[in-house]
């Protein structure tokens, strides 16, 4: 070959190279990708594996419509394996080499105490489905799920003035959100005249099996001739043992009735439910809610899905609320920069399945009506409570002595997650 030639081969070749990487890097930027963060292997699958088959199909609807800012939405999954500090590990990859414009993702308090930091440093954006203790508002962070005013404390108002509860069981998982949650839910029932004595506390590892020394100390603590409930915030796969433990006790829920706050139809779905008909769950969202939205979705979902048996849940319609919102703030804002979002995405209202809207408040929570529904025979809910408008969701709660002056608002010129209002100063001692 002579130079000529070979220079023309070469020159060729680095033009084809560079075309080549023009279209790679076009293609690239043709896409919007969002982040999802959910455990699809260990204790927490059972639960969050649907919350990543949701967001695909949120994200395939979106396509559908023409995407956002007229780019195709691009999911990146990744497992975090029920592993915490692995939540960490894979947000910083998602946020760092994969380029998401946001992360929709986690359920237990503690993946997400793991992951903030991370979303700080690096100015991500994180859309949290899930109820949570609150004691929290962080400018990068979306609480699409319930605060304990918009779940916890509603559930006891409800077993306290209909059920006439006067004992009370807080049972729940060994991490942040049920002792944060039954901090609060002690400190609310003493407040309404409950005393020590009538409340027992109790708490179990992640996957916890071996529940008949606990359910018979149960039986044993509601005995005494008060009425006796359970507030369970009984976390992951150690809920089916724990409701087989009360069938085979023969508790049953006209007895001792046990409200779950993280007991939905997903979870149900692994268990026999006969014995549990009764028991109940709070929560802001059940399948059976009877409106147009939800019929929608709930079809939309089984075409995804090809399983017509499959359920929908709580955390998904938060999801469902949460990715609108974003997609609304991105569009309202002409960008995908989490600065432009954040700022923008306060106030935005998007319908939610049970037949209102949900606006996001400068708090970085969402309105949401509370629901009680009562477990059927078949794995759904009967709704036999719920409040008659949406609650704001409250991320201080006013039951712990060191949280009630605090308040977040994260419109300028505030921008402040703890603001104290006794002493005008941000940075206000919270709730560890």
């Amino acid at each position: 070959m002579t130079g000529h030639h070979r220079k023309t081969s070469v020159a060729a070749l680095s033009a084809a190279l560079a075309m080549s990487f023009a279209v790679g890097t076009a293609k690239a930027e043709d896409t919007i990708k969002v982040g999802i963060l959910h455990s699809l292997s260990g204790t927490m699958a059972i639960s969050e594996t649907t919350l990543k088959d949701a967001m695909l199909m949120l994200i395939e609807e979106q396509n559908k419509k023409g995407g956002v800012l007229g780019k195709k939405l691009e999911a990146v999954v990744v497992d975090p394996a029920s592993d915490w500090p692995l939540f960490a590990e894979k947000a910083r990859e998602l946020i760092e080499k994969d380029k998401v414009a946001a992360v929709f993702g986690c359920w237990t308090s503690v993946s997400r105490k793991s992951v903030l930091p991370v979303f700080e440093e690096l100015n991500g954006l994180l859309f949290y489905p899930v109820q949570y203790e609150g004691e929290e508002s962080q400018r990068n962070v979306f609480y699409t799920g319930a605060a304990p005013n918009q779940q916890a404390v509603p559930a006891v108002d409800y077993l306290m003035d209909v059920e006439g509860v006067e004992r009370w069981v807080l049972a729940g998982t060994d991490y942040v959100y049920p002792r944060t949650t039954n901090k609060i839910l002690e400190a609310y029932l003493q407040s309404k005249g409950v005393a020590p004595e009538d409340i027992m506390i109790n708490y179990t590892p992640f996957g916890h099996s071996d529940w008949q020394t606990i359910v018979a100390d149960i039986k044993t603590f509601g005995s005494a001739g008060k009425k006796t409930a359970v507030v369970s915030t009984i976390n992951g796969d150690a809920n089916v043992p724990f409701y087989k433990e009360l069938a085979n006790q023969g508790i049953k829920a006209e007895d001792i009735p046990v409200v779950a706050f993280s007991v939905g139809e997903e979870e149900l779905a692994g268990l026999d439910t006969a014995p549990l008909v009764g028991h109940l769950a709070a929560w802001n969202y059940f399948q059976s809610v009877d409106t147009d939205a939800n019929a929608e979705f709930i079809d939309a979902w089984h075409a995804f899905i090809g399983d017509e048996s499959r359920v929908t849940n709580d955390p998904m319609e938060a999801h469902f609320i949460g990715f609108n919102m974003w997609v609304e703030a991105v569009e309202k804002a002409g960008t995908t920069d989490p600065d432009a979002v954040i700022d923008s995405i306060v106030g935005v209202s998007v319908p939610n399945l049970t037949g209102g809207y949900s606006a996001m408040m400068p708090n970085h929570h969402i309105t949401k009506p509370v629901l009680i529904g009562e477990i059927q025979e078949d794995g759904q809910f009967e709704v036999v409570w719920e409040t008659s408008g949406l609650v704001v969701g409250d991320e201080w709660s006013d039951y712990l002595p060191d949280s009630r002056p605090l308040i977040a608002d994260w419109r300028a010129p505030m921008s402040c997650g703890n603001f104290n209002t006794e002493t005008g100063k941000c940075g206000g001692k919270g709730v560890d």
